[in-house]
């Protein structure tokens, strides 16, 4: 009888630790997908104004145009629930962002790209990674936190490292690891995801770039 339950208990340890591999091998962990190849705007396209785009040295770089409306470039593909990165470089004097589950209807003023933006200040006082209602109800979703750690997360004229969680009805924003936003908002369930280049209203191209754009499904 004491073999008997030994070979049988045998036998259930090895058929749990099948079932066990074949759990692991069928559950594939989240994978990171890039967004920019590096090398051409594959996959994207300009909405709103006409600042130019262009690609060099692996970054994606947008410059100022005097007198257009704020330009944004835009992944043809929606995203629902995410985790999002790219580092970030801006001239001093210019304006920008990143764009999550926005989108551009002509019913809202005639196409006019709306949504939860992801602030780029290049003054570097506590506003980058912050969260704005682009377009829409104009103001921003989170509250200031007025901390050293946040006003000195953002290094200007420098390489900067956004990290931007979405999922479910929670936004939370981390530049260069210093967590920034924390937003339950349920406006919007799905949009793309777009990059900024804010109107000027002088003749002097300032840039910003983007690089290592990367996403993860949730």
């Amino acid at each position: 009888m004491k073999t008997k339950i030994i070979s049988l208990l045998s036998g259930l340890a090895i058929i749990l630790l099948t079932v066990t591999v074949s759990f692991i091998s069928k559950t594939k962990p989240d994978k990171w997908q890039n967004l920019f190849n590096g090398r051409d705007l594959n996959g994207w396209k300009q909405l709103g104004g006409v600042a130019k785009y262009t690609v060099e040295d692996g970054a994606i770089v947008g410059t100022s145009v005097k007198g257009t409306p704020n330009s944004f470039l835009c992944t043809e593909k929606m995203y629902k629930d995410f985790i999002l990165e790219a580092d970030v470089k801006i001239d001093a004097g210019l304006n920008s962002g990143i764009q999550i589950r926005s989108n551009s209807y002509k019913e809202h003023e005639n196409g006019r790209v709306h949504g939860y933006q992801v602030e780029i200040d290049s003054k570097g006082t506590g506003f980058s990674g912050r969260i704005w209602d682009e377009a829409r109800r104009k103001k921003w979703l989170d509250k200031l936190k007025d901390t050293a750690a946040v006003r000195a997360a953002f290094i200007p004229a420098a390489w900067n490292k956004y990290h931007i969680e979405v999922i479910g009805n929670t936004i939370k924003t981390r530049v260069n690891g210093v967590l920034v936003a924390n937003v339950v908002d349920t406006l919007t369930k799905s949009g793309f995801i777009g990059l900024q280049v804010h109107q000027v209203g002088n003749d002097e191209h300032k840039q910003v770039r983007w690089r290592n754009i990367r996403i993860q499904i949730k």
